[in-house]
């Protein structure tokens, strides 16, 4: 049964009182003594309890030199304070205290300690002084971190976060690494989501990205000059916050925001094959979310949004380049080395400087004003990524390379290299020989350029299963498999295709052909070219 208050246990003695029911009968019933019920008669209210006066405690003759250690900690550095582990060494040392425990010090000093500084009128230090934000004025940034199986390996990503401080309209993109890259291609994303930038300020931590130097205890910062060009381009005015802890409360709404996210929506560790992936979900997550209500606001992210998306400024007409752009050298083995990573690009370009344009999550890589590679930026310093494309040229020259190319490994792991591509290598060298065999490995390698993966992985299982051990009949295979894209025409081939068996140039060419709609040929006309026959009978033709 729910417990009685003492409320409604006075109400019930005095209405079963005016009922009749006798003094003794209550008691009865309800299980108390006459004292309880004549206060119940007296007064509807239960009197209060007494408050007895606080018993003394071992520790009260040394409560005053605790007060004294907290009053000269007002005037002491900040770095330099009692801690409660101090002032108890302290109190055994220098006051002789005995008996009492650790634990009765620091409840005394957690009481105290507020209470000398609110009597000395300093100000609590987590003091929270509400704002009000006007719409389309005020924005506020930051990164964090999040875990995500990427490919079935769990790496630390970095969540770039733009928060509306009126709306609570926020924008995130997921990045690969939290450098200066990430930082203006995050803001570009979300100054396009929006629709326009903040009129007025946007607050930040001291992030390298943009802040070069802090000057003193003052709001004044160095800024790096790509930051400086950025924020001048997009029209941003800059607020920075204290270093460290401190002004992390200066952006609280954007901190909130980005523990908020993660824990609604990256809570279990997402599984993706891709950043371009997870960014595409990111996108459908904050579109959601325009129906969130922050505490008891009457309205959403969505409508608050409304209001305030006419107020941002116009968003500039030219665009502002956000990579950074390096001019490596190609090495030996075919490798570019752009922050502490090495990426590939092909064998033809071995020796010559390129342009690499970097950006938060890819490497592009040109030869004059022609893209030759493009990688996915890696994570980890000092790996490597290899494509196993780039280097089939030399393969060709050295068969004997390939078993043991690293190339080779990470297109396994990339599931690029099938066991089809497996299979398909081991007939063709027992068939043809090592080298021989790796050489037409290659070529069929070399189809990928043209045809897709899927096809072309489809065609090595039908060459395999027909005994065909050669590019040219791969590459037949493979066009065969990617035709069946257009189902019309692969009804004319036949049973032939669906049994995989080879037909010949000729016979596939004919079924692809378009019907024929012209009449048949007639040879009337030529009659006309013929003598009469009256002629013939008369011996000539003249008059």
């Amino acid at each position: 049964m729910p417990s009685t208050s003492r409320v409604e246990l006075y109400a019930a003695i005095r209405r079963d009182s005016r009922a009749g029911v006798s003094g003794r009968e209550i008691e009865r019933r309800y299980k108390v003594g006459w004292r309880t019920v004549k206060q119940a008669l007296s007064s509807a209210w239960p009197q209060e309890r007494k408050i007895y006066p606080p018993r003394g405690s071992k520790l009260d003759p040394f409560k005053p030199a605790i007060d004294a250690m907290l009053r000269e900690d007002l005037r002491a550095p900040r770095k330099q304070r009692h801690t409660v582990k101090r002032i108890f060494d302290r109190l055994i040392d220098e006051h002789g205290m005995t008996d009492v425990s650790y634990g009765r010090v620091r409840a005394y000093v957690a009481e105290r300690k507020p209470q000398i500084s609110a009597g000395t009128g300093r100000v609590f230090e987590d003091v929270f002084v509400p704002q009000t934000h006007r719409p389309g004025m005020e924005a506020e940034v930051d990164f964090g971190e999040v875990s995500v199986r990427l490919r079935g390996e769990q790496v630390v990503l970095f969540l770039f976060c733009l928060r509306l401080s009126f709306s609570g309209r926020a924008v995130h993109r997921v990045f690969a690494s939290g450098g200066q890259e990430a930082f203006f291609e995050g803001h570009e994303h979300a100054f396009r989501v929006l629709g326009g930038v903040p009129a007025g300020k946007i607050r930040y931590d001291n992030l390298r990205a943009a802040v070069a130097q802090v000057l003193g205890f003052t709001r004044q910062r160095v800024e790096t000059e790509r930051w400086t060009a950025f924020r001048s381009h997009w029209g941003i005015e800059p607020w920075y916050c204290r270093p460290g802890e401190i002004g992390a409360h200066e952006k609280g709404g954007v901190e909130g925001e980005i523990g908020w996210f993660r824990r609604n929506h990256l809570v279990p560790v997402p599984e993706v094959e891709s950043l371009a992936e997870l960014n595409e979900s990111i996108d459908h997550w904050d579109l959601q979310d325009m129906d969130r209500r922050i505490g008891s606001r009457p309205r959403t992210f969505g409508e608050m949004f409304a209001a305030e998306k006419p107020l941002l400024q116009a968003l500039p007409v030219e665009p502002f380049e956000t990579g950074r752009w390096f001019t490596p050298r190609v090495d030996r083995y075919s490798q570019i080395s752009v922050r502490t990573n090495r990426y590939s690009v092909p064998v033809r370009l071995i020796g010559r400087r390129l342009r690499v344009q970097l950006h938060a999550s890819e490497l592009v890589v040109f030869d004059g004003r022609t893209v030759v590679a493009r990688h996915e930026r890696l994570l980890a310093k000092g790996a490597v990524r290899l494509d196993l494309d780039h280097y089939l040229e030399g393969l060709l020259r050295k068969p004997g390379a390939l078993p043991g190319a690293t190339a080779l490994e990470q297109a396994r792991a990339a599931g690029k290299f099938t066991p089809v591509h497996d299979a398909w290598w081991s007939a063709a060298r027992k068939a043809h020989g090592d080298r021989d065999g790796t050489r037409a490995l290659i070529e069929v390698l070399l189809l990928h350029r043209h045809l897709s993966h899927d096809h072309v992985v489809a065609g090595m299982a039908a060459a395999l299963h027909a005994g065909a051990l050669t590019a040219d009949a791969v590459a037949l295979e493979a066009r065969k498999s990617a035709e069946t894209d257009h189902p019309e025409p692969l009804a004319m081939l036949g049973d032939s295709h669906r049994l995989g068996r080879f037909t010949s140039l000729t016979e596939r060419r004919l079924t692809h052909l378009p019907a024929d709609s012209r009449p048949l040929p007639s040879i009337a006309a030529y009659d006309d070219l013929l003598p009469s026959r009256r002629a013939r009978r008369g011996g000539g033709i003249g008059p």
